[in-house]
């Protein structure tokens, strides 16, 4: 589960006034794996918070500042990378500005179906039917009272996930992702979180508006269907169904004509990516990698390129890759 909102490089208990709210789930006992899916993806979306993310994989550890308003029925988000390369990534509703300051370049999509913590996967899709919950117990977070959740995979297609959620609201507070001796593989969590925060939308709004001097762009990205462009999963990963599928440029500012099609599968709990474009033998080699639970797999198959990347075993993303196949 990424901390980080997607964004494409330029080089390449308190509630919100009127805000849903999903009640807490009957039985406690036994969790019921929907129930907490829904309660986590409304507070996320319908909650009013400020907080830092802190996400670590493999070594590696990243922070961001992210606050997040709901105003009937306007969303708006900031989130500013704290390490690395400075980046803000803006949202209202559904539009994203992506800003580099460093080199003065503004990027501007429409909202993905990738997800980003606190949120779980969107998507219609019953992760009961891959997962059975069980209630750990109950532990303080970032100052607050979460209930901790196992979500243990029904097959070896996927891993488990440990969540804490606030008592109160069902925010997600932590996520463990772990491998299948329980050893925790990557964290996304909140080391400080203020619930219920003063409404700021002008911190968005203004941050979205043209920013002078700035190179601005609009990465021309349209939805489709993968049998529309020509290719099939022969044999569906038990479990993924896709929920999302666009086409788009290679690069954010539009150079050349190469794109790329990106389709999103989820099990309602973790997603996976997979990207065709036109091979190239200067710039593909075959490859496999690891980060954290990330694990992705790039290959030619023809005169095409796919890459898969998700938070899955690597003989899911293998599955994957192989499953996928071109029609004409």
């Amino acid at each position: 589960m990424c901390l980080q909102v997607g964004a494409q490089s330029p080089g390449a208990s308190a509630s919100s006034a009127g805000a849903a709210s999903v009640p807490l789930p009957a039985s406690e006992a036994q969790p019921d794996v929907r129930a907490w899916w829904a309660r986590i993806q409304s507070a996320a979306s319908n909650r009013n918070y400020q907080g830092t993310l802190v996400f670590s994989a493999g070594g590696r550890v990243s922070s961001s500042r992210v606050a997040h308003y709901c105003d009937g029925s306007q969303r708006y988000q900031r989130i500013d990378a704290l390490d690395g390369q400075a980046r803000m990534v803006l949202r209202h509703n559904e539009l994203v500005k992506t800003l580099w300051p460093a080199n003065r370049v503004a990027v501007v999509e429409p909202r993905q179906a990738l997800s980003g913590f606190p949120a779980l996967p969107s998507g219609d899709v019953n992760p009961a039917a891959s997962y059975e919950a069980r209630l750990l117990g109950h532990e303080r977070i970032a100052g607050h009272d979460a209930q901790v959740l196992l979500f243990k995979p029904r097959d070896n297609l996927r891993f488990a996930q440990r969540l804490w959620a606030e008592r109160e609201t069902g925010l997600l507070l932590r996520a463990d992702v772990l491998d299948p001796q329980g050893e925790v593989l990557e964290t996304s969590a909140f080391t400080d979180l203020h619930m219920g925060a003063r409404m700021q939308p002008e911190a968005v709004v203004a941050a979205m508006k043209s920013q002078a001097g700035w190179k601005e762009l609009r990465p021309q990205i349209g939805r489709t269907q993968l049998d529309a462009e020509g290719w099939v999963l022969a044999q569906p990963v038990p479990g993924f169904s896709l929920v999302n599928c666009v086409k788009r440029p290679l690069v954010a500012d539009g150079a050349g004509d190469v794109q790329v099609l990106q389709s999103v599968f989820s099990d309602g709990l973790t997603q996976v990516s997979v990207f065709v474009e036109p091979f190239d033998a200067q710039r593909h080699q075959a490859s496999r990698s690891r980060v954290g639970a990330t694990h992705s797999v790039a290959s030619q198959a023809g005169a095409w390129w796919i890459t898969v990347v998700g938070d899955v075993p690597m003989a899911t993303a293998n599955q994957f890759t192989k499953a996928l196949e071109r029609k004409r």
